[in-house]
């Protein structure tokens, strides 16, 4: 199945070369001849793309985009216009239009603008999707781990390597016992076996860093005897 896209404009000729040759393209086309009946469609049937004439009876262009955004739906809108007035593409832009033709056009071109906008939209979905994946948020506590970037309440905090990769490992153990031995083969392998001290130095610098009270950890707890755990933080 295509995707659906909902063209909202009352020129009869355009409606149907538009109609025509997004089909030909592979899409499903809704209509719409006004922009009260345009922005109930958007809201109501979910299209995947919108196609909006900036001068339409009953609720112009303009109104029909602000009103969408004003909803936060994110579907993209290409606005076509007549005008070739540079502020209302300006206008269009600002109330949350993703890209303007002014009229007349060429079918093909309206094809290829969307063909982009999906490209654009779909690279920036898998961005955000792998952020996500690399994303840890624990408590006011938040890691980009692709980024090598710490955060504590919104504040960037500074770490070293091995801080920062002792925190990535500990928090992705969260609520799990590590012992000391467990943690110095993680986070240094071969290097300091034997020597757990070094993973308490870089305990104590982390809890500086991220606990309100180092004193009274609320994120990395001791486990007497054995380790410490990494716990969210109760409410």
């Amino acid at each position: 199945m295509g995707k659906r896209i909902l063209v909202i404009d009352d020129e009869p000729s355009i409606v149907t070369l538009l109609q025509y040759n997004l089909e030909q393209a592979g899409f499903e086309v809704t209509l719409a001849y006004d922009g009260i009946e345009g922005l109930q469609k958007a809201i109501t049937e979910a299209p995947d793309f919108i196609i909006l004439d900036l001068m339409l009876p009953k609720m112009d262009g303009l109104e029909v985009c602000k009103q969408i955004r004003k909803r936060h739906i994110d579907i993209p809108i290409l606005m076509l216009t007549a005008k070739d007035d540079e502020l209302d593409k300006v206008i269009g832009l600002e109330l949350g239009a993703d890209d303007y033709l002014t009229k007349p056009f060429s079918p093909r071109e309206v094809v290829a603008r969307i063909k982009a906008i999906f490209r654009r939209t779909k690279k920036a979905e898998v961005q955000e999707a792998e952020e996500d994946l690399s994303k840890i948020q624990i408590g006011d506590l938040l890691i980009y781990q692709d980024r090598f970037e710490v955060y504590m309440n919104g504040k960037a905090l500074e770490c070293t390597p091995k801080e920062f990769e002792l925190l990535v490992y500990m928090a992705k153990n969260k609520g799990k016992v590590l012992t000391r031995d467990q943690l110095l083969y993680a986070v240094w392998k071969y290097d300091f076996m034997g020597d757990s001290r070094i993973v308490d130095v870089h305990v104590s610098r982390l809890r500086e860093k991220i606990e309100t009270d180092s004193k009274k950890p609320l994120y990395i707890k001791t486990i007497r005897g054995i380790g410490y755990k990494f716990e969210e933080p109760k409410a």
